[in-house]
């Protein structure tokens, strides 16, 4: 299965975003997603699943839920917007954390879990890249893979 995992888009869907994430089974979005037309574009691709991040206080991105628990092939996604208020420890619990807020990128294992943060996809931060993530699940196991995009 194809993850891709976006995050901080912040009303700006970048078209190389879109063209890395097409081919994805599912798209993820760990918050800071913005106007209702980044959803759109990113349903046009894959399924969305998405989450609410600090600045989502209007349109659709309003009514999201704060974190979420997925299972995807046996594996257990746990997805919230800051990893700075994950207030447990996810070992033996999850197999992956996604996050974003921070805009850095993050592909590392800890222990048995993936923490996994695609970086910001929107508006530059500082010098940080513009990037997006793929996650490759099977039953075996999961890999992540931090994509920057062309920009």
């Amino acid at each position: 299965m194809n993850i891709g995992v976006i995050a901080d888009t912040h009303s700006k869907m970048r078209p190389e975003a879109l063209k890395v994430l097409k081919g994805s089974d599912l798209i993820l979005h760990a918050g800071d997603v913005g106007r209702d037309e980044v959803l759109d574009a990113l349903e046009a691709i894959a399924p969305v699943v998405a989450i609410r991040g600090n600045i989502d206080k209007t349109g659709r991105a309003a009514s999201l839920p704060d974190v979420l628990d997925l299972e995807y092939l046996g594996h257990a996604f746990y997805m919230l917007h800051d990893v700075k208020t994950l207030d447990f420890d996810p070992q033996g619990r999850y197999r992956v954390v996604i996050a974003g807020h921070s805009h850095k990128p993050r592909n590392e294992w800890v222990g048995d879990v993936l923490f996994f943060n695609p970086g910001g996809a929107g508006p530059r931060r500082f010098t940080l890249p513009i990037t997006v993530g793929r996650l490759e699940v099977s039953e075996d196991g999961v890999a992540g893979e931090i994509i920057e995009l062309p920009v």
